[in-house]
C-alpha cells in the first residue's frame, strides 16, 4: 500500500477572509502573516483534503525551541491544531497573543 505524503508544497496567493491582507504565499504559507487567522483546507499541511473551510482562529501563542507556535481552533469543526510561527508573521499580534496566553475568539 502507497503511504501518503505528509506535507505538499503549495505556492499560492490569498486574500486573508478575516482582514482582507493580499498574502504572498511561499510554499509553507498556512496563514495570514497580519492578523495570523487561516483557514482549515488542509488534512496533512498542503494536501488541500479537508472539506471544511472554516477560519483557523489563532488561539494562543507558545514558545519552544524552534520559536512560537500558534494554536489554532476551526471556528467550523472545533479541530485544533498547532503551527509554527513563519518569519515574516507580524511580531506584535505574535507578542500580544503571546502575553495574553488566550484568543481573539
Amino acid at each position: 500500500m502507497k503511504q501518503e505524503r505528509r506535507f505538499a508544497r503549495r505556492s499560492e496567493d490569498f486574500i486573508c477572509e478575516n482582514c482582507g491582507s493580499e498574502v504572498k504565499g511561499s510554499g509553507y504559507t498556512d496563514h495570514c502573516p497580519c492578523c495570523l487567522y487561516g483557514k482549515h483546507v488542509d488534512v496533512n499541511p498542503g494536501d488541500r483534503k479537508s472539506s471544511c473551510t472554516g477560519a483557523l482562529v489563532p488561539t494562543r501563542v507558545t514558545h519552544d525551541r524552534g520559536g512560537f507556535v500558534i494554536h489554532y481552533r476551526c471556528r467550523k469543526c472545533g479541530m485544533e491544531k498547532p503551527f509554527k510561527a513563519a518569519p515574516d508573521d507580524d511580531h506584535d499580534t505574535l507578542n500580544s497573543l503571546f502575553a495574553q496566553g488566550s484568543a481573539f475568539i
